[in-house]
């Protein structure tokens, strides 16, 4: 009965640690068919955001504060869908960490995950992107869209290294702050506006996603040999090795920015020393619901 009436209550960080650990070990011990089957899902959720998004910045009456806030805003579908449908996002899966310095899963089983889901959510973001593709959704607003489309995708495949790898890394710190405030929330409204700020806060701010990208660049490569483009657009750079010129340094920003900012962060905070912490008896009760709970974050759905 003192659970029920505490029930409203968020999470406190120490509780949303032990969850992230809990979560993460679930993560790891995932069969690879699910593993793959949700991590194509997370790709294709994040691509329709990117597509929410692109629908936004088309629109050249807004000004570029409105575009870029209202984009971030729409493009918090894509996170909304994997916290709460349920699907495995390599980006927010960086948070297995905590259960990898905990130990409680190891260097192999975190890498395994980390690998399904990366390529998975290549499949899902690329095939989305296909599908868009040839539905003409680049016609849209006189071609506006496609020409968006193909204007972000080249100004992200033409990034210097460096910048690309600092843009990741400030984009998964948000990403993963999203996913850690989304396990505070008890119900789906808690989650989407724990999620909402943090994801239009990266998005606005012109920050780097690298699933998010397996979409925008694949589109934009199709796209632009169609789209009506200012002539101050290079598309020099769009193509195959610019999308691998901009994965590869934004992968690994997102690594450090979620692994290390967020993950390695937070269990020094509340996981290293969580066993010799005492804690209060509605915190052990809400912490052993919510780990035993099925159907609730111990399973694998918050990214």
């Amino acid at each position: 009965m003192a659970y029920l009436q505490l029930g409203l209550d968020a999470y406190s960080p120490r509780e949303i640690a032990e969850k992230v650990q809990l979560v993460g070990v679930t993560k790891a011990r995932l069969p690879f068919l699910q593993t793959a089957m949700l991590g194509i899902l997370a790709g294709a959720f994040i691509g329709l955001g990117a597509l929410y998004f692109t629908l936004v910045a088309s629109d050249a009456t807004l000004g570029f504060a409105a575009t870029r806030v209202l984009g971030g805003l729409v493009f918090s579908l894509g996170l909304i869908l994997v916290s709460v449908a349920g699907a495995e996002l390599f980006t927010g899966n960086n948070l297995m960490v905590m259960a990898w310095a905990d130990r409680k899963i190891s260097t192999a089983e975190l890498l395994r995950n980390w690998t399904i889901v990366y390529a998975a959510n290549a499949v899902g973001a690329v095939g989305l992107a296909v599908v868009v593709y040839l539905a003409h959704h680049g016609a849209m607003n006189g071609g506006a869209v496609g020409a968006a489309y193909v204007k972000i995708a080249a100004a992200k495949a033409g990034l210097p290294f460096g910048e690309a790898f600092f843009k990741g890394v400030l984009c998964n710190l948000l990403v993963c702050l999203a996913v850690w405030l989304a396990m505070a929330g008890h119900t789906v409204v808690d989650k989407i506006v724990a999620i909402v700020l943090p994801i239009s806060a990266f998005v606005a701010a012109g920050f780097e996603h690298s699933v998010a990208n397996m979409y925008f660049i694949p589109l934009g490569m199709l796209l632009a040999d169609s789209a009506t483009l200012p002539a101050t657009v290079n598309v020099a750079n769009l193509g195959w090795s610019g999308l691998a010129a901009n994965l590869i340094p934004v992968t690994l920003g997102n690594i450090v920015g979620g692994s290390v900012m967020v993950a390695a962060v937070y269990y020094l905070v509340y996981r290293r020393h969580a066993l010799a912490e005492p804690r209060s008896g509605s915190e052990r009760t809400r912490a052993a619901d919510a780990a035993g709970a099925p159907g609730d974050d111990a399973a694998p759905k918050s990214g």
